[in-house]
């Protein structure tokens, strides 16, 4: 198994909007942030988990 590293920046910032946007849209009722809320919440994590994984992400 190989050692966690930082993802890239990009691949950071993509994770982070794509978790607060579902956040946003379990809290406040946005039309087409509410329906896919648990979705943006499971891309985000999918692409922090991803990106500490593999390093060219």
């Amino acid at each position: 198994m190989t050692t966690p590293s930082s993802p890239k920046k990009i691949t950071w910032i993509i994770g982070i909007v794509c978790g607060l946007l579902g956040i946003l849209g379990h809290y406040a009722h946005v039309e087409i942030l509410s329906e896919y809320n648990y979705l943006l919440l499971l891309v985000g994590f999918s692409v922090l988990a991803l990106g500490t994984t593999f390093r060219e992400l």
